[in-house]
């Protein structure tokens, strides 16, 4: 059950015209001053997930597993990186945990047809182990249930995750890289004593931290975040050369502030975003899915019915309709600082966000 729940409201809006000039976002006319520097939109969460169970920088990331019988009943997975995931019903109400190690990043598929047989997959880095664990999600359970042997990993230590699909082949993949900028990649394939295996395919390097990553099924694009340098787009198939194109900078002539940390793509309806986590401004910046990426705009969590966020590690979003509570879809994040009503602080926890409130904070074109 939850231990807490805000009774905070959203201040009244504004009206802004924001301008991006070199980065800096300027509040030109109808309420400051021009070149005023002036603060950046702002959605407001209306759920939020019953904290984690440890102390300090705990909580990290999270993965939409959406039930396509009733989307009501679509839950979160999130990364307890203390000790393992934690399964979230869309209340924020905890539904299961597992203290499997100290899992960083999480990410799934659902619907991979592997040996003839379809699974929902979830799979994460485990920091305790330096692999990569993979379970398989049981819809009549609405439980994890362990689908493959760790995947070992040669990396001094296995940090951010994402997972691929391929649209050429139906293969899926683990993604994994790693504080010293490793990147591997693996495919998943029918297993023989568990069900599913994973077989390295490709690797490569940045040159320095990296953890975000995101890939994008249907355009076969993985973004990947070097977190005091840029977000880098590259083909996601295993056989694509490694000619990573910056999208976006933390440098003077970027939108970003490092650290740069979780990436996310929303598909759609209409040409999608992808959106990512630009912790050192408190702040996630939107742009257009498609290449060349345009840069959207910046824009915030605030205080409103629950705390907003602040040192946002993981996040994840679907414009998926996920019942009354989010009929248009969800954006999560992973608050740093879960702050109560009387100013004392909880264990971090995931905020809730209606995504059509970010829709309609851009006015973003969602036609089809």
């Amino acid at each position: 059950m939850l231990t807490k729940r805000n009774s905070w409201r959203a201040p009244s809006a504004r009206r802004f015209i924001w301008i991006a000039v070199g980065g800096a976002i300027i509040c030109a006319v109808a309420g400051c001053s021009v070149g005023e520097q002036a603060p950046l939109p702002t959605v407001y969460a209306t759920v939020e997930t019953a904290p984690v169970a440890d102390a300090d920088d705990a909580a990290d990331d999270s993965a939409i597993w959406i039930d396509q019988a009733d989307p009501a009943k679509s839950v979160i997975v999130g990364t307890n990186k203390k000790r393992g995931l934690v399964v979230y019903d869309l209340s924020g109400a905890i539904i299961a945990e597992y203290t499997d190690g100290r899992m960083n990043n999480v990410d799934l598929r659902q619907g991979v047809v592997v040996g003839g047989v379809s699974y929902d997959i979830v799979a994460a880095t485990n920091r305790t182990t330096n692999t990569v664990d993979v379970y398989r999600f049981d819809q009549a359970t609405r439980r994890l249930i362990k689908a493959a042997d760790p995947v070992p990993t040669d990396m001094n230590e296995v940090y951010g995750f994402c997972m691929y699909r391929s649209a050429k082949t139906g293969t899926a993949y683990l993604i994994a890289n790693s504080p010293d900028g490793d990147v591997r990649q693996w495919a998943i394939e029918p297993g023989t004593g568990m069900p599913l295996a994973a077989r390295e395919v490709r690797r490569f390097k940045f040159e320095s931290q990296t953890e975000g990553c995101v890939a994008d099924d249907e355009t076969g694009l993985l973004y990947v975040g070097e977190e005091d340098v840029a977000i880098w787009r590259l083909g996601a198939e295993p056989g694509d050369p490694f000619a990573p194109v910056a999208i976006d900078r933390t440098r003077s002539d970027g939108h970003l502030t490092s650290d740069i940390e979780g990436l996310t793509i929303v598909a759609g309806p209409g040409r999608g975003w992808l959106i990512a986590s630009n912790q050192g401004d408190n702040s996630y910046a939107v742009y257009d899915r498609l290449p060349p990426n345009e840069f959207v705009g910046l824009f915030r969590i605030g205080d409103g019915v629950v705390d907003g966020t602040n040192d946002t590690d993981g996040i994840d979003a679907t414009s998926a309709a996920l019942g009354d509570k989010f009929p248009e879809g969800v954006f999560v994040a992973q608050d740093g600082t879960n702050t109560n009503r009387d100013g004392t602080t909880d264990h971090q926890n995931f905020k809730l966000v209606r995504w059509d409130e970010i829709v309609r904070l851009f006015q973003l074109d969602t036609r089809h």
